[in-house]
């Protein structure tokens, strides 16, 4: 198949787009939903897209798996990842918790040789080092972050990381629905104890927007699957990226967060060092476009 690299740059910038949204209503949503209720309705619409798609290209046999235990792993990491993701993001300006996600694939260098056998040379290692040079300005000294969510942020990136991993192992042997389809499962019934146990009384019009949330975050996969699929890996890198302009935007005319020169130039950095990283990681295969 020939790529299409315009159409999947356009799809991941929507993605981009779709991502910014959701992390906003998670901040929008604050005062009425806690993070129990969010996971849980990004879990749902997930399971929900996902039956929906095999359901319209009609092979439920793609449901069938060899490789349980892995996928349990895979949606268990992701619940506790997206947890974290959303804390990050009700405790950190937008750009700055956005910057943060831009790290996974700096985790990823760190963890493909001891995990997969991967060579990390010495390009990779030093857009990585760069990269958290950036992270280490962002949230340095001169800038008045939290400490904790700072932590939480790159922690869910970290976790990010094992999630690409994961997914390297299982794409192996499973095709893209039949991981989504998986992760949905997993993380809906996983997370539905601590929503029942946390729930706290939605009005009509917050309930819309928790699913709302959810739903944009389903899609924003979705859309970012099918660019990698259309379009060439290492001519997209950069795409996901724009994602910082986005926040920055949002976070000034919604919550009155104006980026200061520590977080513009960490960023920079950060962004610089992972599309070097990622170029390499896509020659290496090992990229994958799942949260």
């Amino acid at each position: 198949m020939t790529a299409d690299n315009l159409r999947g740059a356009i799809l991941l910038a929507l993605a981009a787009v779709l991502f910014t949204l959701e992390a906003t209503l998670v901040r929008a949503t604050a005062p009425v939903a806690n993070e129990a209720q969010i996971v849980f309705f990004r879990s749902a619409s997930q399971l929900a897209l996902s039956l929906v798609i095999i359901w319209r290209i009609g092979d439920w046999g793609r449901l069938a798996t060899s490789r349980p235990g892995l996928h349990i792993i895979r949606g268990l990491t992701s619940l506790t990842m997206w947890w974290l993701y959303y804390t990050s993001f009700r405790m950190l300006d937008l750009a700055l918790a956005t910057t943060l996600t831009f790290t996974t694939s700096l985790f990823v260098v760190a963890l493909a040789a001891p995990l997969l056998g991967e060579h990390v040379g010495r390009v990779r290692w030093a857009a990585t080092i760069i990269g958290f040079v950036g992270i280490a300005i962002a949230v340095g000294p001169a800038a008045d972050v939290s400490v904790t969510g700072v932590s939480i942020g790159l922690v869910a990136a970290a976790g990010g990381a094992a999630i690409v991993i994961l997914n390297r192992l299982l794409g192996r042997t499973e095709n893209t629905i039949t991981i989504m389809t998986w992760i949905g499962v997993v993380t809906t019934i996983g997370s539905a104890p601590a929503a029942w146990l946390l729930w706290e009384p939605l009005a009509l019009r917050d309930a819309a927007l928790v699913c709302l949330t959810g739903l944009l975050g389903a899609f924003g996969m979705l859309l970012t699957i099918e660019a990698y699929r259309v379009g060439e890996a290492s001519a997209l890198a950069p795409v996901p990226y724009i994602r910082f302009v986005v926040a920055a935007v949002v976070g000034m005319v919604f919550f009155g967060e104006t980026p200061g020169v520590a977080l513009l130039l960490g960023a920079a950095l950060v962004v610089g060092a992972s599309i070097l990283a990622v170029r390499h990681e896509m020659r290496q295969g090992l990229t994958a476009p799942h949260r």
